[in-house]
């Protein structure tokens, strides 16, 4: 693997090197791209999970055990989600943290979308990388168009930190034979029609042959809550 700078003040400079990763990461299991993201970043590697599903959660933890993992509380997730991630730290032992927004009772998702998502979503991530130079997600290509070239592991120029992504190459049957393998259980508003799930004001349950992320702000002239862009 390529030497990589791993002090904030100098990730830029690692840009080239941090592509070479990815490509020599692209055909590793995710398990593998987070050990090798940890062993490179110990502690300044952070995991943000929607809670969607499990399988990034279980994927990190068993890759890393105790490794850091957040939950980004806008304080308008369904009431199932909050119960799922508490169901999920207590089984498998997670080191799970609560980041919640300055915002306390603004209800800009009436008015403005976008600002909601900024000021409850975009501005704590921002405050709790502030200090981490790395951090996993869980992007996959599979998801939209719009993440179709994910990479395994980039530089975010906008953040200043590693993203990897170690879940990036697997299909939608991936996930499901790996929740299966796992016997890991499935967040309580996918019997519903929830293929997506974020937050309640924005999310709807999905018909038919509907996209899979169409449930999230249907409606709007939006796709993307501003995480990821």
């Amino acid at each position: 693997m390529p030497q990589i700078r791993t002090s904030k003040d100098n990730l830029s400079q690692s840009l080239a090197q941090i592509n070479q990763a990815s490509r020599d990461l692209e055909d590793a299991q995710p398990e593998e791209i987070i050990r090798y993201a940890y062993d490179l970043l110990g502690d300044d590697l952070t995991v943000t999970c929607s809670f969607s599903d499990a399988v990034l959660a279980h994927v990190a933890t068993t890759a890393v055990p105790g490794i850091e993992i957040v939950l980004l509380d806008t304080q308008f997730l369904f009431a199932e989600t909050h119960w799922y991630a508490t169901e999920l730290r207590n089984k498998f032992n997670l080191n799970l943290h609560i980041m919640e927004p300055l915002v306390q009772s603004e209800n800009l998702w009436q008015t403005n979308i976008e600002g909601c998502c900024a000021a409850r979503k975009v501005e704590p991530l921002q405050r709790l990388l502030s200090d981490k130079t790395g951090w996993v997600t869980g992007v996959r290509r599979a998801d939209a168009e719009t993440r179709a070239m994910t990479p395994v592991m980039a530089y975010d120029i906008v953040r200043n930190v590693i993203k990897v992504n170690p879940l990036a190459t697997m299909s939608d049957d991936d996930i499901a034979l790996y929740e299966r393998i796992h016997e890991l259980p499935e967040h309580p508003l996918v019997d519903k029609g929830y293929s997506s799930i974020g937050c309640w004001p924005c999310t709807r349950p999905v018909e038919g042959d509907e996209d899979k992320r169409s449930g999230r702000w249907a409606g709007q002239d939006k796709i993307e809550c501003g995480l990821h862009v």
